[in-house]
This record gives C-alpha cells, structure tokens and sequence, in this order.
C-alpha cells in the first residue's frame, strides 16, 4: 500500500482541530523554529485506527520520536499500521493477535526508552511498572485516554505504585461528553447492526452502565425504535437513568426481558452464570467497556454444549436446553471490532486534547506529583473554541458589564 492512505486521509479531513494544531507546528518548523516536541520521544499504546494515525502523524511533526502498538487485539487497522511504519511511526500491531504477541508488542514500544507514555487501558503502563523499572526515572509523564485506565491509575496512585504523573485526557470535558457519550453511542450501535443486521426497533435493549458512555449508548438505541432497560449500581446515576424515562432494573430482572445487551461499566462478570441461564433464546450479548471481562465468556463457553460462528464476529453458543445465545466480538470492544471505532469527527477533539497535553508536558514541565491530574482547563477549552470555530459557531461575548457582574458580590436582590 502507497503511503497516501485513502482512509486516513479520509479521517484526517474530519478532524479539523487536530488539523490545525498540526499545521501550528508544521509552520514553526517552516519559520525556523525549533519543533515544540523535538527530541521527545513517545511511546504509545492505543487502538491503530485511521484516527489515530493522525495523531501519531501530528506528533511527528512537532517533531516527537513515536511508537505505537495496539491497545485492544482485535482494535487494529491492518492497513494503518503498514500506512504508519511506511510513514517513519514504526507501529506494533496485528489485528487478532494472541495475548503474548498483544504484550511482546507492548515492550517494543518501551524499547524507545519513553519520555512521555500515551495509553489506552493503561497496560502499557502496567507493564512498564512491572517489567521495566529500570526506565521509570527517564519518564515526565504519561496521558490516559479511558475510563477503565483512569480506574486503574488511580489503583495505581492510591497504593503509592504509581511512579509519574499521569494526565487523565479521558476526564477532559471536551473527551467525556462527546467522545464518550456520543463516539461510544453511534459507534456501538453501528458495530451491533453490522455485525447482526437486525432491526434495533421494536427490541428490548439493556444497557449495563449509565456513566457517559452508557447514556450515549442508551440514547442511540432509544432514538432508533428500542425500549431501552438501564442496570446501574450507582443510584445517583440511576436515578438519572429513571428521570431520563428508561426503564431502571437489576440485571437479575432485566436478563429474561433483553434482546440485546450491551456493557459500559468498566468492571468484571456484569453478565454471568445466573443471567445466561435465563436469557431468551437468540439473546444478543456485547461489551463496549475496555477489557473482555465485563461479558464471562469463560462461565458461558463452559455452559455452551456447542459453538458456531454465526457470522463475523458472531459466536453463537448452542446451551443444553436448546436456546442460543450470541456474543459479538469475542466480548472485546464491540465498536473497534466489529466496526470502525468512533467517528473521526468526535475523535478530534480527545486527540487534539492528546496532543496539546504532550505540548504542554514536554514544554512547561509542570511540577506534578505521581498522581493522576485532570486535562488543564484552558487546554479543554481551547479545544472546545477550536471545535466551535471548525463549526462555524460563533460564542456571545460578555459585555464589561456582565464580565464585572460574574466576578463581583456586591450586588444583590434591589
């Protein structure tokens, strides 16, 4: 394949933010000026998508030295990675590959001897904390793109293991409240329709999680025609749920009811042993958290008296009762495989939020403690009047009057 990769190029149309942030350091480059990221060396674990790749070509260009592998075996864009490594981003990834290869390719990144660590699930950062000590003194920091690797960095910091600070660019409003809720929704839904083409209306959708992924999943399978059940052990955010109009429940009441099932909670066995023994037969299983453990595979694999693949990325497992249940994608994350992944358009702005926070990581060096920090605020709100402007949105300005008023205490009730 040529280096103009159609489909990155495709993507990188979308992504007008990160666009311009790349043509910032391009043009200082073509002024005379140092690159903004020169001599930093960067090792990232994320899923190789076409998204990604202009990511990893807008750090390059600020002139950061970047490896890549995978963080999901199944996540990977064949074509992306042959794109990357002809393109000078040596990239270690195969769609499918077992997890030794998935982990071997881990520890090539950490072969760059990191300055800065971009992770996906933090294994990257797992590994290197086990493996690889001997680079931890090398490393200002890293930037956490998930919920599930902000969950386990947090593990990480509280147990005092955590050996550099680490941004959570998944905490960042312009990430989890469009990223999340509306990159995980579309994209979920669409991996389940391609996978199955089944017609969502008229079905009974469960939804485990209401974090902001699950509302946007939630929202999507609602908008197209489904009675949408919500389980949530939060109840706070069940109550959102409730007031929100769905239907809230345990999944010990909504297993028998469902059609289709869907995980967004970043935790294990949410579906299990129990729930699998009363499903409907033909009831559809998927995870769209992280990691492959939120849908027991195992528990239903051994309860399974036969297997098939049904279609792509379909397994059907033939129960002794007689009933089927299908589970999508291995239980790995359903919109990566199963479909492409979020749209380049929403991916835009957590990337450009990746790549500001490198900028700013490399070149202010911040005094951090081994802790796990938020995306600074005007970091998140450039991106957001970047986004807007690629939009052409225009914001209300503040009069001198309104902007005093804001900031004062003295008036009250006349």
């Amino acid at each position: 394949m040529s280096k103009e990769n159609a489909r990155v190029l495709w993507a990188g149309q979308h992504m007008p933010v990160l666009r311009s942030i790349k043509g910032g350091w391009e043009k200082d480059v073509k002024d005379g000026k140092r690159p903004p990221l020169a001599g930093l060396r960067v090792g990232a674990c994320l899923h190789v998508t076409t998204e990604t790749a202009n990511l990893m070509l807008t750090l390059k260009a600020g002139g950061a030295d970047v490896r890549l592998c995978a963080s999901n075996p199944l996540s990977t864009q064949d074509d992306v990675v042959e794109t990357l490594n002809a393109l000078g981003v040596p990239t270690f990834a195969r769609r499918g590959e077992p997890e030794s290869e998935y982990y071997d390719h881990i520890r090539k990144v950490l072969e760059i001897n990191p300055q800065v660590v971009m992770d996906d699930g933090a294994d990257l950062v797992v590994t290197l904390h086990r493996e690889r000590k001997d680079l931890l003194p090398a490393i200002i920091a890293g930037t956490e793109e998930t919920t599930t690797g902000v969950i386990r960095l947090k593990a990480m910091a509280a147990d005092g293991a955590l050996a550099f600070p680490m941004v959570a660019v998944n905490n960042a409003m312009t990430k989890h409240m469009f990223d999340n809720r509306y990159g995980t929704g579309q994209s979920t839904v669409d991996a389940i329709m391609r996978a199955t083409n089944i017609l969502i209306a008229g079905t009974t959708f469960v939804v485990a999680g209401y974090g902001w992924c699950g509302r946007g999943v939630a929202s999507r399978a609602h908008g197209l025609g489904a009675r949408v059940i919500v389980v949530e052990a939060d109840p706070v955010r069940a109550l959102e749920a409730a007031m929100d109009g769905y239907w809230v429940a345990s999944m010990g009441e909504a297993a028998p009811l469902g059609d289709i099932f869907v995980t967004v909670t970043g935790d294990t066995s949410v579906i299990r042993e129990e729930h699998f023994k009363v499903l409907k037969d033909g009831a559809i299983l998927a995870n769209s958290g992280h990691f492959n453990v939120e849908v027991d595979g195992a528990a239903l694999a051994k309860m399974a008296v036969g297997r098939r693949m049904a279609r792509t990325n379909v397994e059907e497992f033939q129960l002794a009762d007689g009933r089927r249940l299908y589970l999508l994608a291995e239980g790995r994350l359903v919109n990566l495989s199963a479909a492409e992944g979020h749209p380049a358009s929403v991916m835009d702005m957590s990337f450009a939020n990746q790549a500001l926070v490198v900028g700013w990581l490399y070149g202010v060096r911040p005094a951090l403690e081994h802790q796990v920090y938020d995306v600074p605020l005007d970091i998140d709100r450039r991106v957001a009047n970047l986004k807007l402007e690629s939009m052409g949105i225009r914001l209300e300005k503040l009069t001198a009057e309104q902007g005093k008023y804001l900031t004062s205490w003295g008036d009250g009730t006349k």
